[in-house]
């Protein structure tokens, strides 16, 4: 599969190197400066490479946005037509320093997103674990049981699609409904924040759902 990383910080960095070591071939965009993107793919690995926003959009299969959500209209502005294109979303919609939501309860970033992309098919996944805990989880992918991640979407071909893209990492997937169900995962991301940030133990924490 050809993935776009549309946003190269912590989570789109990691999840890219990730996807890459996985077999996908991905292309970053979006850093800091080209050096950045060029580092980020020569650690990746062979498949992975780095372009501008509209190449890594429009030459995917799926497309990750990891951008901060002040960061939206200018990252939209350079993708193209995102008309078909899956689009996986970890973005929050938090202010500017990080403090809150500033979308919640009636709606959330994922719908506001897909609202703003009607003819693109948005996935929310990916933005309730930390970024720190990605690679240990990529490494103990291989044992029986897996940490769980949530996703939600409208579209079910979509869905499956980011569901490969969460079990390549090493979670295991948890379809969590409707893409207006981020209205509550988003609001879950910022829990598994707190515990991860200011609990006891360090970032490195992700979660797991069982039924009894």
């Amino acid at each position: 599969m050809r993935v776009g990383i549309v946003g190269s910080g912590l989570m789109g960095a990691k999840l890219g190197t990730l996807f890459a070591r996985a077999g996908h071939e991905v292309v970053f965009s979006y850093a800091r400066s080209e050096q950045k993107l060029s580092e980020l793919a020569r650690e990746a690995g062979a498949k992975a490479r780095h372009g501008t926003v509209r190449e890594a959009a429009q030459e995917a299969d799926a497309v990750l946005l990891a951008v901060h959500w002040s960061r939206l209209d200018e990252v939209l502005s350079q993708t193209g037509d995102l008309s078909g294109k899956v689009i996986v979303t970890c973005s929050l919609p938090m202010n500017d320093d990080n403090t809150e939501l500033v979308v919640a309860h009636s709606s959330s970033g994922a719908e506001m997103l897909a609202e703003r992309l009607p003819k693109a098919k948005v996935v929310s996944a990916f933005n309730t674990v930390p970024s720190e805990v990605l690679f240990a989880v990529f490494e103990a992918r291989r044992k029986l049981t897996r940490p769980s991640l949530v996703y939600c979407g409208d579209d079910s071909r979509s869905k499956r699609l980011a569901a490969g893209l969460i079990r390549d990492v090493g979670f295991d997937p948890v379809d969590a409904g409707p893409l207006r169900i981020a209205r509550h995962t988003e609001p879950f991301a910022l829990l598994v924040a707190q515990l991860a940030y200011e609990g006891q133990g360090g970032p490195e924490l992700a979660y797991r759902f069982e039924r009894f």
